[in-house]
């Protein structure tokens, strides 16, 4: 059984550091708009692909495995007068990145003509072997098969392709994260209600929201005029009647694994950098356990409870057992996550010799014992137990708010924020 790609999502540097940190084979990305994620402070900018690169290719030199794969997405949907723009960004980016991850015709047309490599996106709704075979013909290298696929029917998508004696081309399944209530993420709601499309990446998710339901009392007079007197609302309940559980397949991965996929893909490009390397980190050694004969109860088991560190709904096995039912919403309009991170400070130097920080103490106070984490860009995400503090000469046991400490840390950089990791009760 072949190891699939274990495909993580960055929204920033520090969500790609931690994703190369945690054992990822490949990273999905945006650059502003034209992709599933256009709102601000979870893109890249076009300046940034040769850094992109360059840290992807650097995992080789740090001796972490082969160089992580960089798929570019581009699956919004387009309209007439943007196709200049979408093309100059392929232009742009082709020389930084492996694949573009697209769902309109006209950008599989700008692939096709600048010869990009290119995966149909899940917003494509791709449910069968025939169309994946067509998309192959089209020069498709991967399928993101529809959300709506059960583990059956994956499973027969790949061994029709199989059949063939070459696979015209690979299947990549999403097995972590947020699910939409809608058909392959495309939902007209919060168009209609916020005036931003989820269609275009803009989505306020309407979904997650409380709902209220009136009873107008209407009737018409005997001139047949309408008469209203009175609305009575009622709050419905659940309240989350269309926030649908989020993806956990921990519990199967040696099912995906037995059913051919070739990537694994983890949701997430609007989530944070301790989520991106707790969830890659989870997904990576249950990969590498079920290739090597130790996956078990107790591994799954571990690695759920380390996942629900951090932001999540209620779990579900989404669609790969069967099509939705009331067991696939959520009871909790909150994250359930068993951590919450409280921002200490910042890092205002670093002493490379000795492997000390200095943190300023903003927000939280810092005690030894503390456990802790250090996200930045170039660090990624650090967590740690606080050890031993000082102030100059003086031995520190706990750092009030407004003052500063060194502490001994790995290598971490001026700026880096600091956060105090609290367990929920």
């Amino acid at each position: 059984m072949s190891k699939p790609e274990i495909l993580a999502p960055a929204g920033d540097f520090t969500c790609l550091q931690a994703a190369i940190d945690a054992g990822a084979d490949a990273v999905y990305f945006g650059l502003g708009t034209f992709n599933m994620r256009a709102r601000s402070g979870v893109n890249f900018k076009v300046e940034d692909l040769p850094e992109i690169a360059r840290r992807c290719r650097r995992d080789e030199e740090r001796g972490l495995g082969a160089e992580v794969k960089r798929y570019l997405t581009l699956n919004a949907i387009m309209f007439e007068g943007e196709m200049e723009e979408v093309e100059q960004t392929i232009v742009a980016a082709k020389p930084y990145v492996d694949a573009f991850i697209v769902s309109d015709w006209g950008v599989i047309s700008l692939c096709q003509k600048h010869g990009a490599r290119f995966h149909v996106s899940t917003q494509m709704s791709t449910s069968n072997s025939a169309a994946v075979r067509f998309l192959a013909a089209q020069g498709a290298e991967r399928v993101v098969l529809a959300r709506e696929c059960s583990l059956a029917e994956v499973k027969r998508i790949v061994s029709a392709l199989q059949l063939q004696p070459k696979a015209p081309t690979q299947i990549e399944c999403f097995v972590h994260g947020a699910q939409c209530v809608a058909e392959s993420g495309r939902c007209f709601m919060s168009h209609d209600v916020f005036g931003k499309s989820a269609c275009r990446g803009e989505c306020k998710q309407p979904c997650r929201r409380r709902f209220l339901v009136k009873a107008v009392d209407l009737y018409e007079d005997e001139q047949g005029n309408p008469v209203h007197e009175s609305d009575t609302a009622f709050l419905v309940e659940p309240h989350t009647v269309l926030s649908a559980r989020d993806l956990c397949s921990l519990g199967f991965v040696d099912k995906l694994m037995d059913a051919g996929i070739a990537s694994f893909k983890i949701e997430g490009r609007a989530r944070n950098a301790n989520y991106v390397k707790t969830v890659v980190a989870a997904y990576r050694r249950a990969v590498d356990a079920v290739a090597d004969g130790t996956y078990a109860p107790e591994l799954v088991a571990e690695l759920t409870e380390q996942v629900k560190t951090v932001f999540h709904r209620e779990f579900s096995d989404g669609m790969y057992f069967g099509r939705p039912g009331v067991d696939q919403f959520t009871d909790s309009e909150d994250s359930l996550a068993t951590t919450v991170k409280r921002h200490i400070g910042i890092v205002m130097d670093y002493f490379l010799k000795a492997g000390y920080a200095q943190v300023k103490v903003q927000d939280h106070s810092l005690a030894v014992g503390d456990e802790i984490q250090i996200h930045g860009p170039t660090t990624g995400v650090i967590e740690m137990t606080a050890g031993e503090m000082r102030r100059d000469e003086e031995h520190v046991t706990v750092c009030e708010k407004g003052d500063w400490v060194t502490l001994k840390t790995p290598r971490c950089r001026v700026g880096d924020k600091v956060f105090f990791v609290e367990k929920r009760p």
